[in-house]
C-alpha cells in the first residue's frame, strides 16, 4: 500500500460507495493509504465492497457505515457515528443518488429523488460540517449531472412535485439543487477552511440506470445505449478524485467541474439568490423531519 502524498492518517468518507463512481473512488483513496468509509445503504453490499477494497488496495483502514439517505434518521445516525469513531474528516464524497418513475415519499414525507440525491447529503455535510477539518481544507465533492440542465429552476411552490411528478424533471431538479448548494456551502464556509465542488462525472455504464432510472422507454432506450458509449465507472470518478485530492482546484471554490476541468453550469445553477433561498428551504425541510440542524 502506498502512502501517495501523505494520505495515511486521512479520513474520507464516500457515499453509495459499494458499486459504481463511488466504490471507484474509494478505491483510489484507499490505494493513496487514506481511511475511506464506504457509508452506503445496504450492508451486506458493503461488507463485500470493503473487503475486496481491503485485498486490493492492502489497507485495512477501509470500513463501513449504513446510510439510507433516504431517511433523515439514518442520516443523523450516520453522521453520529462518523463523529465518534474518527478524530476529523477530510473528504466528503456525496456520490449516493438515483430516481424512480413514479413519486414516493421518505418516512419524513419528502419526495424520494430529492431526498436521496440532495436532501440527506444536504443533512449529512451540515451534520458534519464541525466535524470537517479545515488545515488543510476539507474537501466537500458533490456527483451532481448535466442533467441539472434539464430543468430551468427549483420549483419553490413545489420543490418536491406534489403536483405533475415525472422522473426526469424531478431528477434534474435534485441534481440542480446539488450544484447550488456547492455554491452556497462555499459562499458561507469557504473562508474558514473548506472547500467544495460539484462534478458532472459523464454518462456512465453503471447500476444507476438499471436500478433507479426514469423506467418504462427511457431505461428501455437507456440502458443497453450506457453499455455501448458509457465510460466506466472508473473514468466517471476520474474527475471525481482529481477535485478531492489535487491542490490546483483550490482557487474555484463552490464550482462544477467536467471532464477535469471546470465547466459551465446553467444559469439557474449559478444564482446566488437561488443557492441561499435554497439553503434556507432544505433547512426548514429537514427540520420538519424531526433533524435540528448545528448552528454552524
Amino acid at each position: 500500500m502506498a502512502d501517495e502524498q501523505g494520505w495515511a492518517g486521512r479520513v474520507v468518507v464516500v457515499t453509495g460507495a459499494n458499486s459504481g463512481i463511488g466504490r471507484a473512488v474509494a478505491a483510489d483513496l484507499a490505494g493513496r493509504g487514506a481511511t475511506t468509509i464506504l457509508a452506503c445503504r445496504n450492508p451486506v453490499k458493503a461488507r463485500d465492497a470493503v473487503t475486496e477494497l481491503r485485498r486490493l488496495s492492502g489497507n485495512d483502514s477501509v470500513r463501513s457505515v449504513e446510510l439510507d439517505l433516504a431517511d433523515l434518521r439514518s442520516v443523523e445516525r450516520c453522521a453520529g457515528e462518523l463523529i465518534a469513531s474518527t478524530d476529523g474528516i477530510d473528504v466528503l464524497v456525496n456520490n449516493a443518488g438515483g430516481a424512480v418513475p413514479e413519486r414516493r415519499l421518505t418516512a419524513q414525507g419528502v419526495e424520494e429523488t430529492f431526498a436521496s440525491n440532495y436532501l440527506g447529503h444536504y443533512a449529512l455535510t451540515r451534520l458534519l460540517l464541525a466535524h470537517l477539518r479545515r488545515d488543510p481544507p476539507a474537501r466537500v465533492v458533490n456527483v451532481s449531472s448535466n442533467g441539472h440542465k434539464y430543468t430551468k429552476g427549483i420549483r419553490w411552490e413545489d420543490p418536491t412535485f406534489e403536483h405533475g411528478y415525472s422522473g426526469l424533471p424531478a431528477y434534474a431538479n435534485a441534481k440542480l439543487a446539488q450544484i447550488l448548494f456547492t455554491r452556497e456551502l462555499a459562499h458561507r464556509f469557504g473562508e474558514s477552511g473548506l472547500h467544495a465542488s460539484a462534478v458532472h462525472p459523464g454518462f456512465v455504464a453503471s447500476n444507476f440506470y438499471h436500478n433507479s432510472h426514469m423506467g418504462g422507454v427511457m431505461s428501455i432506450l437507456t440502458i443497453p445505449i450506457a453499455r455501448i458509449f458509457g465510460r466506466s465507472p472508473e473514468q466517471g470518478a476520474e474527475t471525481v478524485i482529481q477535485v478531492a485530492t489535487s491542490g490546483d482546484v483550490v482557487s474555484t471554490n463552490g464550482g462544477y467541474w467536467a471532464n477535469g476541468k471546470p465547466a459551465t453550469a446553467s444559469a439557474a445553477a449559478t444564482d446566488d439568490e437561488s443557492a441561499r433561498r435554497l439553503w434556507e428551504l432544505s433547512e426548514r425541510m429537514v427540520a420538519d423531519g424531526g433533524i435540528t440542524m448545528p448552528t454552524n
